[in-house]
């Protein structure tokens, strides 16, 4: 029976690959890539010859029924531009769809960011949230620190550095000043890790480059909430600046994480009071 192959590739240094990855490269009919460049530099490091075809959030639904076929006649190699497919990658659909089909799915496993990350930060790993990239739009990043705020486990994201600043910055408001660490161009010539308080990685990072995997310190259950990420505060400072009542609420809603229920029974309280 044919089988997908979901292969951990490195996610910098080149040596960092199995000895099995290589030989079930160079064994299946067909590799399917996220990042074709990627993976044609570390083919040529290796001298492999085995025929490659994109595959990627671009062209996913294009390309998904093309390798399927590829599948009822061979084996295939699934293989992200870096680490393992299927985290924070469209390789996802392609595992649930050979899966739907009876192709039989084999992982092959080896680096992640993640994992790497977590072991030189010093933080505790025996439970851990793993949060992808941040959201793009602010509202939406800060209604998902809020909710992380309270919750004692460490997590890991993913961030590139045109928002490496914005998303430190809403972690100090929403978190408080909690241990970060901070992985910069993991395994690569330019590695670097920071270790410190979010507001000490903000002041550090003042021109991001590369791509950087953070590990943030878990919350304490019982601890206060950074004061920007009390809805009442927020509120009666938007009152304060002549913010229209529904633009309040609505901004309250979204950077606070309360219910819209209970912004709106604030906001009634807070206008009372002013």
């Amino acid at each position: 029976m044919p089988t997908l192959y979901v292969v951990a590739t490195p996610i910098g240094n080149l040596e960092d690959i199995t000895l099995r990855a290589l030989r079930i490269l160079r064994e299946v009919d067909l590799i399917a890539s996220e990042d074709t460049r990627t993976t044609r530099r570390l083919l040529s490091r290796y001298d492999i010859h085995t025929p490659l075809t994109s595959y990627n959030e671009h062209n996913s639904d294009r390309k998904l029924p093309t390798i399927l076929a590829a599948l009822a006649d061979g084996d295939v190699a699934l293989v992200s531009d870096a680490g393992t497919p299927g985290i924070s990658d469209p390789g996802l659909h392609l595992v649930r769809a050979a899966a739907d089909e009876g192709v039989e799915v084999v992982s092959i496993p080896g680096p992640s960011a993640v994992v790497t990350a977590l072991a030189v930060s010093g933080m505790q790993a025996d439970r851990f949230l793993f949060l992808g990239f941040l959201p793009r739009r602010r509202a939406d990043r800060r209604r998902l620190l809020v909710s992380m705020s309270r919750l004692p486990y460490t997590f890991v994201t993913f961030e590139t550095p045109h928002r490496l600043r914005d998303s430190l910055a809403d972690m100090l408001d929403t978190l408080g000043d909690r241990s970060i660490t901070a992985l910069r161009e993991a395994t690569k010539l330019h590695e670097e890790t920071f270790r410190g308080a979010i507001s000490d990685c903000l002041a550090h990072f003042q021109e991001p480059r590369g791509e950087f995997t953070l590990v943030v310190e878990g919350g304490r259950p019982n601890a206060t909430p950074p004061p920007t990420a009390d809805g009442e505060a927020m509120l009666r400072a938007m009152l304060r600046d002549g913010v229209p009542a529904r633009e309040a609420r609505e901004r309250a809603a979204a950077e606070s994480g309360l219910p819209r229920r209970e912004v709106y029974r604030l906001w009634l309280s807070v206008r009372r009071e002013a």
